[in-house]
């Protein structure tokens, strides 16, 4: 995101949850999903598992629905994991996914020994109606910096996501400046995880989350309307039973880049 108040746009913009069940996706195979998987690595071994892990996404993952992108968790409990992230893909492409040429054999031998824990294996939908991703084209070194928000969904209020978050939208596509944000939907049952959704905003650095140049609520009650705004608040707290930050930090060298 370009410009963005951390105390008036992110912590509303970055509200998120949806249940999977909910999702008003296309059914069609041109949808953007991405597999990730979140792991604590040996912190002992770190300059290794960085080497063997690069040589192993240059050599497997380097581009396509396979290509492979590495950061680290910098803020939260996970702090310290990473993410070894995959696509965008879908499910057709990962019946011919990687696992032959000594790919198997190599994330075997070569990264697994410097991994102390695989902590879940998710896949993610974005909601390619309501994200605002148009500007972002592949390159993760552009947007190094990841806000991510994950949400859990009340079971009985599901009823309003589709309206809340096209207010978001919306207000998002109205900003002035780029202003990339994608909403993605868990496509699997998380039990008491409750990662039902993650809204991310990608930003440029560290220093966007100072800049107080662009208010969401100010976009939002002049493309919503002032009305709305408390109504939008309400139901931000009605529809969420948790929500929790993440920030990430892409790591260009471990992604083979």
């Amino acid at each position: 995101m370009i410009k963005k108040s951390i105390s008036q746009f992110l912590v509303f913009l970055l509200i998120l949850g949806a249940n999977f069940t909910l999702n008003a996706q296309d059914d069609s195979k041109s949808y953007v999903m991405l597999e990730s998987m979140m792991l604590t690595p040996d912190y002992t071994k770190l300059k290794t598992l960085g080497d063997h892990m690069r040589s192993h996404n240059e050599t497997y993952h380097k581009d396509g629905p396979f290509k492979a992108a590495v950061y680290t968790i910098s803020t939260g409990p996970n702090s310290g994991s990473m993410v070894w992230m995959m696509g965008p893909t879908t499910y057709t492409h990962l019946d011919s996914r990687p696992s032959n040429n000594g790919h198997d054999e190599d994330w075997r031998d070569n990264v697994m020994p410097y991994i102390k824990k695989i902590h879940t294996t998710e896949y993610w939908k974005m909601d390619g109606k309501l994200s605002n991703t148009a500007m972002l084209d592949g390159d993760n070194s552009k947007y190094p910096i990841v806000f991510v928000r994950y949400g859990e969904v009340e079971d009985d209020h599901g009823y309003s996501m589709n309206t809340f978050f096209e207010m978001i939208s919306e207000t998002v596509k109205a900003m002035e400046g780029e202003n990339p944000w994608g909403l993605y939907y868990n496509e699997f049952r998380q039990g008491n995880l409750g990662r039902h959704v993650a809204s991310v905003s990608f930003l440029k650095n560290w220093a966007e989350l100072d800049d107080d140049s662009v208010s969401f609520k100010e976009t939002f009650n002049s493309t919503i309307g002032e009305d709305k705004w408390q109504n939008f608040i309400d139901m931000s707290n009605s529809i969420f039973s948790n929500t929790w930050d993440e920030i990430w930090s892409y790591n260009a060298y471990m992604s083979g880049n």
